[in-house]
């Protein structure tokens, strides 16, 4: 079976590779724990935050935004002091401010589903790689959803992480071509 060679052997990456990236995502629950985990992984590798994926579950609420929007200034200090998480405040900071964002936008547009696939026409962009040295880490399309964030006052949010968070929640289908979830994802 052929996969996208970014996955490899590891048994993680493997699994998440075959289930979850690139599945368009539209539960609502879900699209929270993806950016922030996404957002955790600026600057770090993805296999770090899988592997740190359940200790994020714990810290973070079950990634429940209407409770990680109450998080005070004591619970970023306990926070810090969690090895199993990235320990950096701007980061922790940044998910607790991403959680009153997320919650405004949701109640904007009736759920957050409805904003983000707003960008690609509410349909995946199928792209066509033959090789993953070709797939871009940006895109008009993520420079546009990561500047509307921002001016909602979400942080971490750049457009190369925005690009990788479509690419996750499968707004974006970047499994090579040779892969077998690209046709399965809609590839012809």
């Amino acid at each position: 079976m052929q996969r996208c060679h970014w996955c490899g052997e590891d048994p993680l990456y493997v699994a998440y590779h075959d289930t979850e990236w690139g599945v368009p995502l539209h539960d609502e629950a879900k699209h929270f724990e993806f950016l922030l985990l996404e957002t955790q992984q600026a600057g770090l590798s993805w296999r770090c935050i899988l592997g740190k994926r359940e200790s994020f579950r714990k810290a973070f609420a079950g990634f429940d935004p209407a409770k990680i929007a109450r998080f005070t200034a004591a619970r970023v200090e306990k926070l810090l002091g969690d090895p199993g998480i990235i320990r950096n405040r701007r980061k922790i900071e940044a998910a607790i401010k991403n959680a009153r964002a997320f919650l405004a936008t949701a109640e904007e547009f009736g759920c957050f589903d409805s904003y983000i696939w707003r960008f690609v026409d509410g349909k995946p962009v199928v792209n066509a790689w033959r090789d993953d040295s070709r797939i871009p880490v940006t895109s008009s399309v993520s420079d546009a959803l990561a500047a509307d964030l921002k001016s909602r006052g979400f942080g971490f949010v750049g457009s190369t992480t925005m690009y990788a968070h479509m690419q996750a929640i499968g707004m974006i289908n970047d499994h090579a071509r040779e892969c077998f979830r690209w046709r399965e994802l809609g590839g012809r």
